[in-house]
């Protein structure tokens, strides 16, 4: 095959990114809290300890059989290993690079930064209740936004009572900040 059409491998962390996750900005850190780190760090240790293992025992078995251009589970292991490879190196320079934050120093703040969980609401009166958290823990379905999400800049150093502008692609939303929170010191 000629080299103009092979993929080389920069060995850029975007090399590895899962399908949907948002590369780092270049000159940012990686902001994570305690909890999303730990859970980032468990599921590198479930892949490194227990999946890789597994399917390396299930590649070499099937390898122990002969053909493999024609033997399915070979070729279906090959690939799921070059797949928890992927996500091995991308979780490992994540983690790396990650900056842990407690938000629960903050404490009684009514100012936002990041960990802060805030209460807004739009001028129809609409309340929406966010968190906003580091890049590889952002979950919509929990309204966990990332700290460089258009909501979460626009909303950080402002404090409770602010009222601050929002750019959205339909133009500018006037937002009503009526709550901030932090979660409690854990002892």
């Amino acid at each position: 095959m000629n080299k103009a059409f092979v993929k080389e491998s920069s060995g850029d962390e975007d090399d590895d990114l899962p399908e949907g996750a948002t590369p780092l900005p270049p000159g940012t850190k990686n902001y994570i809290t305690a909890e999303g780190y730990n859970r980032l760090r468990n599921e590198l240790m479930q892949l490194i300890d227990v999946d890789r293992p597994d399917v390396v025992q299930i590649v070499s078995w099937a390898a122990s059989n002969g053909d493999r251009s024609e033997n399915g589970d070979y070729l279906y292991g090959k690939k799921r290993l070059r797949e928890i490879d992927r996500r091995i190196r991308f979780l490992t320079r994540r983690l790396d690079k990650a900056e842990v934050v407690d938000p629960s120093l903050q404490g009684d703040n009514d100012q936002i930064f990041f960990g802060a969980t805030v209460t807004y609401a739009n001028r129809a009166g609409e309340e929406t209740t966010i968190t906003i958290v580091g890049m590889d823990e952002v979950d919509l379905d929990s309204n966990h936004v990332s700290w460089i999400s258009p909501i979460a800049k626009a909303l950080i150093k402002a404090r409770e009572g602010d009222t601050v502008a929002l750019r959205t692609p339909a133009g500018v939303e006037q937002i009503d900040i009526l709550e901030v929170r932090y979660p409690s010191r854990k002892q």
